[in-house]
């Protein structure tokens, strides 16, 4: 007996149960032994676990939950941008440029009076300035180039890990070791004043990557015939790279590089609810907020009482899925 595909709804209304039950679980989960009771407030573990779970675990499970999501959703934009399966927000040089904008101000000390706050805005200015670049690059005569945009890219990621490379050359034992641990992404740094910064860029990142759902849909068909449905084709791709750049940018200078949440999540989605971006864009920010809240809570348990980055582990889980897919895609499986 054939079961019925469920419903755009039903997958939406699951995937917000289970991230409300992942978060709950995250914060119950940590290597000092409060669980459950003193999330609930049912046991009396007194001042010094609410501390720990309203000071330490929940905003670092919330960053889990607004960085999942922005890089996740961020992903299927570039993938439906590109009509390219293995796209994702660093294609366009956020995160190689987050990297180099990271990398000048730990090696070269630039923080100064602003060390707490230097290197996630020296990050979230190389992410922004490479994207700029990149699209400058790639426009000509108000025409963006999805081929050239791809082509410089790697170009442009190469040439920032190249200039990395050399600042990590002549960097310190002190410098080298905080500039590691940045590029394997991070969440260790959470708190709720750097979350109030993000959430700026992060809901103007939403607005602008919501209302791309239906020209993404079009643009599937081909620059010429989405435009010929009406739809302003470059207009959609400025606002694309936009949004994509304010959600990762942030995310990407204050925790780091944190790999395959953006090409992963997508093509998981896609397995279930098809191509249409009207649902693939909500569901990809609902899961990548789920994968990476299970990662970070991974990432502080599986080393205790050390803090294993959670780069690392979005890393071990997104390549064997990867291969997984991929190894879908030769046989033909993996939807349209």
């Amino acid at each position: 007996m054939r079961v019925a595909p469920l419903s755009s709804a039903t997958i939406i209304a699951i995937l917000c149960g289970l991230l409300l039950a992942t978060g709950i679980g995250a914060l119950a989960i940590g290597a000092t032994g409060l669980g459950f009771g003193a999330v609930f407030g049912t046991d009396a573990s007194g001042d010094v676990a609410r501390l720990v779970i309203t000071q330490i675990r929940a905003p670092r499970v919330a960053f889990a939950m607004l960085a999942g999501a922005a890089l996740a959703s961020s992903g299927a934009v570039m993938q439906g941008l590109f009509r390219n399966p293995l796209a994702d927000p660093g294609l366009i040089g956020v995160s190689s440029g987050a990297a180099l904008g990271a990398a000048l101000v730990i090696v070269l000390g630039l923080g100064g009076l602003f060390a707490s706050w230097a290197v996630p805005l020296g990050g979230m200015a190389g992410g922004l300035a490479s994207t700029a670049l990149l699209y400058g690059f790639s426009t000509r005569d108000g025409v963006m180039s999805t081929n050239t945009v791809i082509l410089a890219g790697v170009a442009l990621g190469a040439f920032s890990g190249a200039l990395t490379g050399i600042l990590i050359f002549r960097a310190n034992d002190t410098a080298l070791r905080d500039l590691t641990f940045w590029t394997m992404g991070s969440l260790a740094g959470a708190t709720w004043t750097r979350i109030g910064l993000l959430m700026p860029f992060l809901i103007v990142a939403a607005v602008l990557i919501g209302v791309l759902a239906t020209p993404l849909n079009a643009l599937l068909l081909g620059d010429t015939d989405a435009a010929l449905m009406g739809y302003r084709v470059e207009r959609s791709k400025r606002l694309a790279m936009l949004g994509v750049a304010l959600a990762t940018g942030p995310v990407v200078a204050f925790a780091g590089v944190i790999g395959f949440v953006g090409v992963v999540v997508p093509h998981l989605v896609r397995l279930t609810t098809g191509p249409d971006h009207r649902v693939v864009l909500p569901c990809s920010a609902l899961l990548g907020a789920i994968l990476l809240v299970c990662a970070d809570t991974i990432a502080r348990i599986v080393a205790i009482p050390a803090d294993v980055p959670v780069g690392v582990v979005t890393a071990a889980i997104g390549a064997p899925v990867f291969v997984w897919l991929l190894a879908r895609a030769e046989r033909g499986d993996a939807p349209s």
